[in-house]
This record gives structure tokens, C-alpha cells and sequence, in this order.
């Protein structure tokens, strides 16, 4: 499933109880009461110590995805092509950084993040590198709905995952059942080379000044055309860029890229760890 133009949540299994949580995830209700009493207090910083990070990104037409970001948003593109990444990695006891050491009781969920870049930040935003959130898959149900509960930044759904990144071949799985997450299956080796494909050069120069700008980002937005508002999440990736490991897609099966016209070649990498921190979300107008 997983509609190009619509991040309501469908959860993946029916019944009665999927309608229960469909209505908590989707409560317009519930999210004002949460922004009213969360925008007075202080934000509760989220760390995680995330492994295996694969980044997968293909070139989309600009002009469909165009209305996926925030109005007036400039995308990072050339000759009416702009870079969309399926960053997908396993969570570290992803819990309140406060916690320390006690973190450790929380769970490591897989996370898929889909994502766009902006040329530029958005007015009242900070002048640092920002991508546009477009989905979130979980295979944690609790992580996926209490993500929609608890924030505004990440659109969440929950779906069946797999991560495989054994030595000889890496798999991506992401199947949504009857659910409203994207369905992905993705097969990949390791790389012998660091060579960028023809269709990325006008990007970059150089395949390491690619990865660079996919790597490093430091702020998220994403659309909540129900208030009219954009929510802006900084967040802390520091990604170490001397470990990257590059990596070839052999297979890719996944009809939203389709849908949103991108290109066969794939610029693909895996970063064995990094320390993801959630430092701050707020609401800022529509412009």
C-alpha cells in the first residue's frame, strides 16, 4: 500500500483492535491536546546507538514529488531530477537520552526513513543541510503509533521488516500487509569502487561529495497540511564518512519509486554505526 500523496496511518492487520489504534494514530484531537501541553515543556531529548545504516538513493522527477514537500520548498535538483534516499538502519535502545546507561531497557526497532533534500531551508528555519521526512516504517507497532501520539515529525507506520547485512549480500524487506507503509524489497552487495553514476554527476563532482550531502543532514521538516503548519525536527547524525562502505543494488522491488518515476541507477552505502540524537521539534507557519 502506502499512497504517494496521503501519510495516514492503515494499520498492517484488520480487526477491531487495528481500528482502535488507527484511531489513536490518526486523532486530530489527541495531536492538539498533545501540542498544547508538549509546546509549554521542555523537549525530551532521544538518543539511539544505531547500527548497520544502509542508504539507498535514486533520482525521482521533481515535479511529482514537488507536492510532497512543504509549499515554497526548494528541492535540491538538476534537469528536473531530485535525489530521494530509503535510509534504512536498526535502532539502539531508542529511548530518552536523560536515561543514560538505563536506555538499555528500551527496545532496537528496524527504521526505514524516505526522504527528500532541500536546496535551501525554509524560512524560519535554521541555514543548515534539511531533508523532508516523507514516510517512516517501523516494525514496532508501539514505536510506529506512539511516534504519531508523541510527535509531529515523523509520519510512522508500521509494517513486517528484515535487515540482512551479512558479509556476501544485504536484503531489505519491508512488507506492509494490508497497511498503509510503503513495500520495499532490496538486494545489495558490497562495492568495489566509489564511482557516481552518469545521471548523478550534475549533482556532484565526485562520488565521496555525494555521499557527503545524503550523510550529513541536521534538521527535518515535514507537511501538516491539516493545520497548516511544518513541523521542524533537528536532529544529530554525525556520521564518521571514513567508514562508509559502498554497495551495489542488484535488485529493487518497490512500487511507490515507481510511481514516483526514478531512474534505475542507485547510489547505495552502509555505515556500521552511528549515534542518532532527536534534539528538538517544533511547529512553524505554512508558508
Amino acid at each position: 500500500m502506502g499512497s504517494m500523496t496521503s501519510n495516514r496511518y492503515v494499520h498492517a492487520k484488520p480487526g477491531v483492535a487495528a481500528q482502535l489504534i488507527e484511531c489513536l494514530a490518526n486523532s486530530q484531537t489527541l495531536a492538539g491536546v498533545r501540542r498544547s501541553i508538549m509546546g509549554r515543556l521542555p523537549f525530551l531529548k532521544l538518543s539511539s546507538d544505531v547500527t548497520d545504516v544502509v542508504y539507498a538513493t535514486w533520482l525521482v522527477d521533481a515535479k511529482r514529488v514537488q507536492r510532497l514537500a512543504p509549499n515554497k520548498a526548494v528541492l535540491w535538483q538538476e534537469d528536473g531530477l531530485t535525489p530521494l534516499t530509503i535510509l534504512t538502519y536498526r535502532h539502539g535502545h531508542f529511548g530518552p537520552q536523560a536515561l543514560g546507561r538505563f536506555r538499555k531497557v528500551f527496545p532496537s526497532p528496524l527504521q526505514s526513513n524516505w526522504r527528500l533534500y532541500l536546496k535551501q531551508p525554509l524560512r524560519d528555519c535554521p541555514d543548515v543541510p534539511t531533508v523532508v521526512f516523507l514516510k517512516n516504517v517501523l516494525d514496532s507497532a508501539l514505536y510506529a503509533v506512539g511516534s504519531r501520539v508523541f510527535s509531529d515529525a515523523l509520519p510512522s507506520h508500521w509494517a513486517a521488516m528484515a535487515l540482512d547485512t551479512a558479509a556476501s549480500a544485504l536484503t531489505v524487506d519491508i512488507d506492509p500487509g494490508q497497511g498503509s507503509a510503503p513495500a520495499l524489497r532490496l538486494e545489495l552487495t558490497p562495492g568495489a569502487g566509489k564511482v557516481l553514476p552518469v545521471p548523478f554527476t550534475p549533482l556532484a563532482q565526485s562520488w565521496e561529495d555525494f555521499v557527503q550531502r545524503i550523510a550529513h543532514q541536521d534538521a527535518a521538516v515535514v507537511d501538516l497540511p491539516d493545520i497548516h503548519r511544518i513541523a521542524l525536527a533537528r536532529i544529530a547524525l554525525p556520521a564518521d564518512l571514513a567508514t562508509v562502505e559502498p554497495l551495489v543494488l542488484r535488485t529493487c522491488t518497490c512500487p511507490w519509486l515507481m510511481e514516483l518515476g526514478a531512474l534505475p541507477e542507485a547510489v547505495c552505502f552502509k555505515l556500521p554505526s552511528v549515534a542518532f540524537t532527536a534534539l528538538s521539534e517544533r511547529l512553524i507557519e505554512a508558508v
